[in-house]
């Protein structure tokens, strides 16, 4: 494994990466990716912003194996309420601050927003949005064009509606991005 991740530009586009942010080895990050402070992307993740554009926020944690990509213009228009795309534009996949990413997620052309939490193995799809502070679960399926309220917790796959968070929970999501925001400043 290469003692730095890899970072390789795409259509003169060169991944930016806050100095703060921790990219672990053997990440690889390509084209119009662009990574806020204190962020941090782990071992083995892709992030592919060739088509499209990535995004992702301040103090996020986007755990090993994860798998980030967008969609071109040229697929099939699956264009739902308030989409950041145009079927000419396709969809980026927009990551706010404080999100927490599980290890082994699929985030395909989606927006989850700050103080999002997606579940380990899970997948969002193209046109989905998880609104902040809601909840996919591990090994979830969210299908294109859905929404994940504020306060809801998804699971399955399809991934339904399943529960109301309790305080508890959702206390869980700000220490969650906070332990993982000190563990990137050790490792960095």
């Amino acid at each position: 494994m290469s003692n730095s991740p890899t970072l390789l530009p795409y259509r003169g586009k060169m991944p930016k990466i806050d100095p703060s942010a921790f990219v672990a080895p053997g990440a690889v990050i390509i084209g119009d990716v662009e990574i806020g402070a204190e962020s941090s992307i782990w071992f083995g993740c892709v992030l592919r912003g060739d088509v499209n554009y990535i995004r992702i926020g301040k103090r996020t944690n986007i755990q090993d194996g994860c798998v980030i990509h967008v969609a071109s213009g040229l697929q099939p228009a699956r264009m739902g309420k308030g989409a950041e795309a145009t079927p000419e534009k396709g969809y980026p996949t927009i990551i706010g601050d404080n999100v927490t990413v599980g290890h082994m997620t699929l985030l395909h052309a989606c927006t989850v927003e700050d103080f999002g939490f997606v579940g380990m193995h899970a997948a969002v799809m193209d046109g989905a949005k998880i609104e902040g502070y809601g909840m996919l679960a591990a090994g979830a399926m969210l299908t294109p064009n859905k929404v994940i309220k504020r306060g809801e917790l998804w699971t399955g796959r399809p991934a339904k509606f399943w529960r109301s968070l309790t305080d508890d929970d959702l206390a869980q999501f700000d220490m969650r991005a906070q332990q993982y925001a000190e563990l990137a400043a050790e490792y960095k």
